[in-house]
């Protein structure tokens, strides 16, 4: 199946200083971005309130949520406990709250009175509810999460540098780095400037990003080695604009289908998933676009050629000893 003509020679490559530049551009703001405006933290990383209850009938995530917003609660994280009968319950802790479980002067006592207030709000909508148990999580383990999170995606990206160093050569795994750096960073500077918040599913999500995104690149990388071993005279921008053009339609396709299943899991898959899908959405849309605009473009600038990729072959010591 193709979308576009696989014999098709659009000229990806002479439209580079644009792409290029608008990919600095983008870097650069979302950098700005999140340096002032910042990440919507959720309670994963700022800490907070943990609530679980247990319901004697069946009970649906909306309708918990919907009695806690009524009874005054703001942003309540609500998602059920493998079934409909139990529920976790996260809320924002309050200033006093935290600077008193920091110092060790009633931060307990405090998030006892807040789990209290959480039960008798959701009695008053359905009496046989009981609390099972509740625990306050300081910001300390929200910064510690914040750090494995930012080391996990370095790892990342490092590994998948040096596997295409490995697989192909210097030129591609550099290309590859610069390119995800720019996918992460702008997927991250969208989700700033939308204030859409941060949690451990969006987190997920990121590092998801950056697997997916090089899976169009590796695509392209390996029909451009290919087409140059098959070329006998063709300059390096040809083969590039080659390669993207008759991979195009795969790219598009793979991307089409992804996105409409996160499309799927944001609007069928409740609020627990939401960050997770749109995130997804953000980091399909700008990897397809990096490795059609982007990768390809610092390649060439970079001088990658023909005699870069030719398999070497090692010379035989017994024919080399023969006059």
């Amino acid at each position: 199946m193709e979308i576009f003509n696989h014999n098709a020679n659009v000229n990806f490559l002479g439209m580079r200083k644009y792409s290029i530049g608008l990919a600095v551009l983008l870097m650069l703001a979302s950098v700005a971005l999140i340096a002032t405006k910042g990440l919507n933290y959720a309670l994963d990383f700022t800490g907070g309130i943990s609530v679980e209850v247990s319901y004697p009938q069946p009970t649906d995530v909306s309708q918990v949520r919907a009695a806690l917003q009524k009874h005054g609660f703001e942003n309540p994280l609500v998602q059920s406990l493998g079934g409909s009968r139990q529920m976790s319950i996260r809320l924002q802790a309050k200033e006093d709250t935290s600077d008193a479980a920091a110092k060790g002067t009633g931060g307990s006592t405090a998030a006892d009175k807040v789990a209290n207030d959480v039960l008798a709000a959701l009695k008053a909508e359905q009496p046989g509810v009981a609390m099972t148990s509740h625990s306050f999580v300081t910001s300390a383990v929200g910064d510690e999460v914040k750090s494995d999170g930012s080391i996990a995606a370095i790892f990342v990206i490092i590994g998948i540098g040096l596997y295409l160093w490995i697989r192909f050569e210097r030129r591609f795994a550099i290309a590859a780095l610069v390119t995800e750096v720019h996918d992460v960073l702008v997927t991250l500077g969208v989700i700033a400037l939308v204030q859409r918040e941060f949690d451990l599913t969006v987190l997920a999500s990121v590092l998801a990003v950056i697997g997916y995104s090089i899976n169009d690149k590796v695509v392209v990388f390996d029909r451009i080695r290919e087409l140059f071993r098959l070329a006998r005279k063709a300059e390096p921008e040809e083969i590039l604009n080659r390669s993207i053009n008759t991979t195009l339609s795969r790219t598009i396709i793979t991307s089409l289908f992804t996105g409409i299943t996160m499309a799927a899991l944001y609007f069928i898959g409740g609020p627990a998933v939401e960050g997770f899908a749109v995130t997804m959405l953000i980091g399909i849309v700008v990897g397809t676009l990096s490795s059609i605009f982007v990768a390809s473009p610092i390649l060439l600038w970079l001088g990658v050629s023909k005699k870069d990729l030719m398999p070497v072959t090692r010379e035989n010591p017994e024919l080399a000893r023969r006059p």
